[in-house]
């Protein structure tokens, strides 16, 4: 369920929707080079075990929890990638003194009903004729035209990872992140730690104004916009977040 690499103070990496602990790959070297890096998949993802629905937010935060302890780190660093950033939210906000600092990725905020709208028609997609439908359009959202043509193999193994999900825990979990931005709305306001936000300039489904907005609300946290990748730029580019990240997280 987990994988625990290099030396140093901790960052703990959070995947995103549909994903598993694999899609930090272009991250791990430079990271490993400064810190004891832990991956791991999310409930119903990957090797973690699937149980049914309903899901909640809390259940991800408290497995998070449960891993630092087993892991004996009393404190760490936190990037947390869409759901992942939802999950990053909330365990900062509930577990302050285990965070110090804490990096949001192409994360959702405060949506208004128009940004939810096609969220809830994913959702509605998934519960209806299951999650496979949605794989294609998410793929097309998540990378550029030009790495599609560039790195086909890359596109092949997301396509896997999201076909490779349970159908019936797949939609359970969607819902918490199509909705779960709302309990945070107001709470990101209470975070202290040093905080990143961070969104690529096509990225539409968390685009640069709902991470001008979320930067707005946190305390003295920090943004940055990636020019030209889109949601899954981390995959696409690691270098061009990695350079973003890796000072915030050295300070």
């Amino acid at each position: 369920m987990a994988e625990v690499s290099g030396d140093g103070p901790a960052v703990v990496l959070v995947h995103g929707m549909g994903l598993n602990m694999h899609m930090w790959r272009g991250q791990l070297a430079p990271l490993e080079h400064w810190f004891t890096v832990v991956r791991y998949d999310l409930l119903g993802h990957g090797t973690s075990t699937a149980r049914p629905g309903p899901y909640a937010l809390a259940d991800f935060v408290d497995q998070l929890a449960r891993l630092l302890d087993e892991l004996e780190i009393e404190r760490c660093h936190l990037l947390g990638f869409s759901l992942g950033g939802l999950i990053a939210q909330a365990f900062a906000i509930h577990h302050a003194g285990r965070v110090d600092r804490l990096a949001i990725l192409n994360a959702g905020y405060d949506r208004s009903d128009g940004e939810r709208a096609g969220m809830i028609e994913r959702l509605r997609i998934a519960l209806a004729d299951g999650y496979g439908g949605t794989v294609e359009t998410a793929l097309a959202r998540w990378f550029t035209p030009e790495f599609f043509l560039r790195r086909p193999e890359v596109i092949e193994q997301v396509r896997r990872w999201m076909h490779a999900n349970d159908a019936a825990v797949y939609p359970e979990i969607y819902r918490v992140l199509a909705y779960g931005d709302r309990e945070l709305a107001a709470a990101v306001t209470t975070l202290r730690c040093p905080t990143l936000v961070l969104s690529c300039e096509g990225d539409t489904g968390s685009p640069p104004a709902m991470a001008r907005r979320m930067a707005a609300a946190i305390p003295g946290a920090r943004l940055a916009i990636v020019p030209k990748l889109k949601h899954l730029g981390l995959m696409e580019d690691p270098s061009a977040i990695n350079d973003i990240v890796l000072p915030f997280l050295t300070g």
